[in-house]
């Protein structure tokens, strides 16, 4: 790998990480091996590890690089876990959760990010991850219960597919709001059949497209 991406990766890191309260060592790790510029278009390399969201096509985005780390870390995952994630796009989150050691589920209604995620996957040897293109906000029920459940885009609700996927003891971390491109990003924690809410600060993610979405 060219230094200057190694060095602009561990630049990202330390900036945009380490300096805003994101801390789980396996966060820090993934987002520290993950080569993020090969998740962006070609056009955009140079602009990988910057501290912006970035279109990938198709009116979808690669999430800037300090969101991607704050709901890593919001799902308070160990090695081993099961986590299904709603929204592959570019399958930049779905390789961070990779390198934690989770079992990742990835779910995508685009075909052609779908196509081109799992594509890349391959070649960077991903092999353990599962891709399905669908309705994401259906979730995988062949596939449940999953240990965490992210969500990559907003919709107005919560959708009751993924809580009833939801493991117990489990948690699911999802932007949620009624006017699009603004949203509350909040932690969902099931535990002994009680659900609880926790609001993690307000996000602009594209539309969740589904039948429990937009």
């Amino acid at each position: 790998m060219p230094h200057d991406l190694k060095r602009n990766r561990e630049r990202m890191v330390r900036e945009q990480l380490e300096s805003r309260n994101i801390s789980d060592p396996n966060v820090l790790q993934a987002m520290r091996t993950v080569p993020r510029h090969k998740f962006v278009q070609d056009a955009m390399r140079l602009n990988a590890y910057d501290d912006n969201a970035l279109p990938i096509g198709y009116g979808q985005t690669i999430s800037q690089p300090y969101i991607v780390g704050l709901m890593s870390q919001a799902l308070e995952a160990t090695q081993g876990m099961s986590v299904l994630e709603i929204g592959t796009g570019s399958g930049y989150q779905a390789a961070v959760l990779h390198a934690m050691g989770l079992q990742v589920y990835s779910v995508e209604r685009i075909e052609e990010l779908h196509a081109a995620a799992r594509k890349l996957f391959a070649e960077l040897g991903y092999t353990s991850a599962q891709f399905k293109l669908d309705d994401g906000t259906l979730g995988w029920p062949e596939k449940a219960p999953f240990d965490r459940i992210v969500v990559t885009a907003g919709g107005p609700e919560i959708p009751k597919p993924l809580v009833d996927q939801l493991a117990d003891p489990g948690i699911l971390v999802l932007p949620v709001g009624r006017a699009k491109r603004t949203q509350q990003l909040v932690r969902i924690r099931k535990n002994n059949g009680d659900i609880t809410l926790e609001k993690l600060g307000s996000v602009a993610f594209v539309d969740l497209v589904g039948e429990h979405g937009w």
